[in-house]
């Protein structure tokens, strides 16, 4: 039998359990205040036995998160890039090589070279008769002398280059007029695309009472 002051005493109790978890130590207050604090051993070891299960789960949690998320340096720092031995420079050079133009204008596009025509419309007429804008008109200019449209004042360079306006010649002077024809006014950069060219060539040529064939 309890006596009325012990029971008043445990009413105000309270059970402390201390544990360390995870290396830090914290309290536990668990106040029991209204209830008579009757914990035989088996429950003291059910708790003790509980806050053992933690502190275990925790360490072995931290054991396995480090040896799954541990990274290891590489034995060779950064990446190997292989380099073929020998004839590298030639072997670049030979896959940015043009393509004849002889090959590409049989199958080249009337309609796609009107469309990049588009570029050069701002300083060429297309018309036979429309005559020069800032630059000479181009109606039949496949197979015309170099620096003849009339009405147009060529600049040196051009007038000095001579010969006709061949598929050949067109092609080199489209590709990079300023590279094949140093001193020319003409301030367009170029077609770097080859087919771009070719397409502009049979749709130029087309622009003529007498075409002339391809070679």
């Amino acid at each position: 039998m309890i006596s009325s002051a012990r029971r008043w005493r445990l009413r105000k109790a309270a059970v402390t359990l201390r544990a360390g978890i995870n290396g830090s130590a914290g309290w536990i207050v668990v106040p029991v205040e209204g209830a008579e604090l009757n914990m035989d051993s088996f429950e003291l070891n059910k708790i003790a036995g509980a806050v053992l299960g933690v502190l275990t789960f925790t360490l072995g949690l931290n054991v396995f998160s480090g040896i799954l998320f541990t990274s290891h340096a590489p034995e060779k720092p950064g990446f190997e890039i292989a380099v073929p031995e020998g004839g590298g420079g030639a072997a670049v050079a030979a896959t940015t090589a043009d393509v004849p133009i002889a090959e590409l204008l049989p199958k080249a596009s009337v309609e796609k070279g009107a469309v990049v025509a588009k570029k050069c419309a701002a300083c060429h007429n297309f018309v036979e008769g429309a005559g020069a804008k800032v630059g000479p008109d181009l109606y039949a200019v496949v197979g015309r002398p170099v620096a003849s449209a009339e009405g147009f004042a060529y600049s040196a360079a051009l007038k000095a280059h001579g010969g006709n306006w061949t598929f050949d010649e067109l092609n080199a002077f489209l590709k990079n007029p300023k590279g094949d024809i140093p001193g020319t006014a003409m301030g367009f950069a170029g077609l770097a695309k080859e087919t771009d060219r070719a397409d502009l060539l049979v749709y130029l040529n087309s622009l003529s009472h007498s075409p002339q064939p391809l070679p």
